[in-house]
């Protein structure tokens, strides 16, 4: 069963309920995001796409517990996100990873924090640098590794503390494109054998259509919900398919209307 069809008999995940946040500086408010509602059900990779600077990565914040909503609210299974939680697990663009430490090192680094014995740490660190492919490079620094290797190493370090839900935010934007499509075939692997809810954060329409259950399409700011797309094909999906294409071309055009920039 797809999480598209799961979605159909589970209760939801992640529940935004009227989600709205202004910011204010100087006397003066800019409304980031408005009246934002959507259900997740777990398992779903859900993408968040829009034009340039239409609030996605505050949006992400705001999942996360890093800052807090002005109107409506966030719960997760039940309970509401009002700080971070071991429950959401982070990957970012810039990697975010402690240069001195080795590979293992770094993906042990939260279940360090939660006091989770040495022991423990080292067989669950070994499990998940295996699940991302790293196996061999358990103790390399990190600098000795690739852009798309120390990305893996950021993944490995969010699963590992065994979170609800992953929050990633354009974790392959700042790689090359073979390299890119390398780490969204290995990101499949990784939801079919973890059956994680990763909510996904990109510029790319290509990749949106390429990983997700379901696709946000966001509007300019302030941002709210134009369209959310399903995609039923199963993964990994042909990029010279029809059907395909169509999505694309529907997400294209939209953006493009609206006068952005599309990286």
């Amino acid at each position: 069963m797809t999480p598209t069809e799961a979605s159909e008999t589970q209760q939801p995940q992640i529940v935004i309920d009227g989600l709205g946040k202004t910011y204010s500086r100087d006397s003066v408010e800019t409304e980031a995001i408005r009246d934002i509602s959507l259900d997740i059900r777990k398992g779903e990779l859900v993408s968040f796409i829009g034009p340039s600077g239409c609030g996605k990565t505050t949006l992400l914040k705001l999942i996360a517990g890093l800052i807090q909503p002005t109107n409506g609210r966030i719960s997760i299974d039940g309970r509401q996100c009002d700080a971070p939680g071991a429950d959401r697990g982070m990957v970012f663009q810039d990697f975010a990873l402690l240069p001195w430490r080795s590979v293992r090192k770094n993906v042990e680094t939260g279940l360090e924090i939660a006091g989770v014995p040495k022991a423990q740490r080292r067989e669950l660190a070994e499990q998940y640098i295996k699940l991302v492919g790293l196996g061999e490079f358990a103790d390399a620094r990190i600098s000795e590794l690739s852009g798309g290797m120390k990305q893996r190493v950021g993944i490995a370090r969010a699963l590992v503390v065994r979170p609800d839900v992953i929050l990633m935010d354009e974790p392959f934007g700042a790689l090359d494109a073979q390299t890119r499509n390398i780490m969204q075939a290995q990101l499949i692997e990784i939801l079919r054998n973890t059956q994680q809810t990763i909510i996904f954060i990109t510029h790319s329409v290509d990749e949106a259509v390429y990983l997700s259950d379901r696709i946000v399409v966001l509007t300019k700011r302030p941002t709210t919900v134009k369209e959310i797309i399903e995609l039923d094909t199963p993964r990994p999906r042909d990029r010279s398919a029809p059907d395909y294409n169509a999505v694309k071309r529907k997400i294209l055009d939209y953006l493009e209307n609206q006068n952005t920039e599309l990286l």
